[in-house]
């Protein structure tokens, strides 16, 4: 892609982002929402407008990086390891049942023993975007609704990883493979060390002697950030965990609530290309092989995942708040999209089956932020009286 065309393609992307989220402001719908179906409008299966979907995803991967960055930084460690342990139990078995859930869906849909497993596989995530995005800054501070919520999804996203890695990995063979994920299990520790020591040593004493300089706060938090998450790719982990650390390392710092209010910003605008990419990813000249199984799946997905988090939550908190936490992870997630593409490159799953879980994703994002908005408090409910940032 020229740099021209580039240009052009921004242009169009906030410029209709801009127009389609005023249409939702005033018909009170998700923002997100609008930002799906500008991709699915103007991408390479639509008016055609924008076709390097390829280089908008590696653009908007990014977003993804900054989103679990800032999340860290939301995280004191002692507190961290004390969430996973409260909640491994609820998100262990929870994911076991979407997993099987999903197989057995898959079968039914006729899809190969392998297909069935990915499509298993995919169903076990919630949206960590839509997770974080939808949760008040104050929900996520100070309730504890947002406490489970946060441990469950990072739950999810180690779990994600596993996945991720033994597929990267895949091609060099099953014995390659395991090897590999051995390395990066062992290196995870190293990383978590090594963070936590660059921040005593370097990052700490630096942002005392030049905290005077904006430019060089916001910059350095960049560094450490992107820094972090190629370190962790290197050592065949993935850049989102390695950007997690970055913000965790750094959450006790008593600059870490103003590297977090400066980089929203830049985080929200690489989460618009994010969602633009979906939507033009979707081939929609494969609507009608896909539908059917997709709104099944969906279906399944919206009705399963509430009803699940709401029983095994209840061992231990309120109805409403195990209820509040299931519909806000009644959904597939943005893992879900990228295993299945991922899987199709590497000849692992079809098409045909990769467009299922990617529609099934689409659908219940779309759906599952509509439920939210409509009844639960976040920075873009339905109701003033909900609506909370």
């Amino acid at each position: 892609m020229e740099s021209g065309s580039l240009l052009f393609s921004f242009f169009l992307i906030f410029s209709g982002a801009a127009i389609l989220a005023t249409a939702a402001l005033f018909t009170r719908q998700p923002l997100l929402v609008a930002y799906i179906v500008l991709g699915a409008f103007l991408g390479p299966y639509g008016m055609e407008m924008v076709t390097d979907t390829g280089l908008l995803n590696d653009i908007a991967h990014v977003g993804i990086i900054f989103l679990l960055f800032l999340l860290g930084l939301d995280m004191q460690p002692a507190h961290l390891g004390h969430l996973l342990k409260k909640t491994a139990t609820v998100g262990l078995i929870s994911s076991i049942i979407f997993a099987l859930t999903g197989y057995g869906l898959g079968l039914a849909f006729g899809f190969s023993q392998k297909e069935a497993v990915i499509t298993g596989a995919t169903m076990m995530f919630s949206s960590t975007i839509i997770g974080i995005k939808l949760l008040p800054t104050t929900v996520l501070h100070h309730k504890h609704t947002g406490e489970i919520l946060v441990s469950l999804l990072l739950l999810q996203d180690l779990l994600a990883i596993l996945v991720l890695l033994l597929l990267y990995n895949f091609d060099g063979g099953f014995a390659n493979s395991r090897m590999d994920v051995l390395m990066a299990l062992a290196a995870l520790p190293m990383i978590i060390a090594a963070a936590f020591l660059a921040v005593r040593y370097a990052l700490l004493p630096l942002m005392a002697r030049f905290d005077r300089f904006h430019e060089y706060m916001f910059l350095l938090a960049i560094g450490w950030c992107l820094g972090f998450a190629e370190l962790a790719h290197a050592l065949n982990l993935s850049y989102e965990i390695g950007a997690f650390i970055a913000g965790v390392s750094i959450a006790t710092s008593p600059i870490s609530q103003y590297i977090a209010i400066n980089l929203k910003p830049l985080r929200d605008f690489f989460l618009v290309l994010f969602f633009f990419s979906i939507g033009a990813s979707f081939n929609l000249n494969l609507f009608g092989d896909v539908w059917l199984p997709a709104l099944i799946m969906t279906v399944i997905c919206l009705l399963l995942k509430p009803a699940t988090f709401g029983i095994l939550l209840r061992a231990n908190e309120k109805k409403s708040t195990a209820w509040e936490v299931g519909f806000r992870l009644g959904q597939t997630s943005e893992f879900s999209i990228l295993i299945a593409v991922l899987a199709a490159g590497q000849m692992l799953i079809g098409e045909i089956a990769a467009h299922v879980v990617q529609a099934t994703a689409i659908l219940t994002l779309i759906i599952s932020s509509y439920v939210v908005v409509f009844n639960y408090e976040s920075p873009i409910a339905v109701s003033e009286k909900l609506r909370r940032d």
